[in-house]
């Protein structure tokens, strides 16, 4: 394995780096990712890792006692719903180190054990760190075990990344092309099943479905914490409809085994490709409300055009 790129190489973007780090086993892991973090802190750079719980323990037994000095993020976790990684996680943390020379982060948001029903959230993901860190000092590693995922992952990866680290040494991506991939991954969603429930609001029966909406949920058996989240949620999502959307959403509600899932259709059609995924602070009007839904569903999806927009959203029951 060989080192990343340096600052000012063909691979950088105006001061971003991005490659991924193709593994195969835990040998190449480390050794692809322990010296990408020795020298951060070598270079006194602020250093932090996003990875999968198996990966992270590997990662804190190798490093011994200078694991204290990274910040170890647990990805199965804070990245479960993949919008919420740039915000929630990578742009916390460079925002932390702000005047910082250069800011390293490992981050694995595809892994074997992600859903086929993740892995679109994911790549677009991926695809989208080139805009959300563009012009910034960021080195950001993407780990990608070979032996696990599929062949079109792999692909997406070539797509998603400038760059590409292997045992044969680092090598620009003939294939980069994110664009390509936010298009191919902006897919409609599966029709809502049969059993699901709809209804429509404007302004005047805002109040009503968002009290129908957390009838059903409790009926489902969600707990009073999660029927706040919930209420947050669709309130945000019919109001941006109603707002941006043409004055009325329609949303759709049903169970699956060991989700609640929802969406709300308008007639709007979303053209900021990093909408929901950049953090936004009290001062900001509009903008806020897809952020704050990304930091508490599970998983959110999104297909969008000049035909117009579709958000489903998945919430975990307590049963499961």
């Amino acid at each position: 394995m060989t080192a990343v790129a340096a600052e000012g190489s063909p691979e950088t973007r105006n001061g971003f780096e991005h490659p991924a780090l193709f593994y195969s086993g835990r040998s190449e892991y480390l050794e692809g990712t322990v010296p990408f973090i020795e020298d951060g802190l070598s270079a006194d750079e602020p250093v932090a890792a996003a990875v999968p719980r198996h990966n992270l323990e590997s990662l804190r037994t190798a490093l011994g006692s200078a694991a204290d000095r990274v910040m170890l993020v647990d990805m199965a976790d804070a990245g479960a719903n993949p919008g919420r990684i740039i915000p929630g996680v990578l742009r916390s943390f460079v925002d932390a180190h702000k005047g910082s020379h250069r800011i390293r982060i490992i981050g694995e948001p595809i892994w074997p054990g992600r859903s086929e029903l993740e892995y679109p959230a994911c790549v677009q993901h991926e695809a989208l760190l080139n805009l959300a860190f563009d012009g910034r000092p960021v080195t950001k590693l993407c780990p990608y075990d070979t032996d696990g995922l599929s062949a079109q992952a792999i692909a997406d990866a070539r797509a998603t990344h400038p760059l590409l680290i292997d045992r044969t040494g680092r090598h620009p991506s003939e294939q980069y092309d994110p664009d390509r991939i936010l298009d191919a991954y902006n897919l409609p969603l599966d029709p809502a099943p049969r059993r699901a429930v709809e209804r429509s609001a404007d302004s005047s029966t805002l109040d009503n479905a968002r009290w129908f909406v957390t009838s059903y949920a409790r009926a489902a058996g969600m707990t009073s914490l999660q029927l706040v989240d919930l209420e947050i949620v669709i309130t945000e999502l019919l109001t941006n409809s109603i707002w941006h959307g043409g004055g009325t959403g329609t949303f759709r509600i049903w169970t699956e085994p060991s989700h609640l899932v929802c969406e709300v259709s308008d007639a709007g059609h979303i053209t900021d490709p990093l909408a929901g995924r950049m953090p936004t602070d009290e001062s900001q009007f509009h903008g806020r409300g897809l952020v704050l839904v990304n930091q508490i569903v599970d998983l959110l999806r999104v297909h969008t055009s000049p035909r117009g927009t579709t958000v489903r959203f998945y919430l975990r029951l307590p049963a499961a």
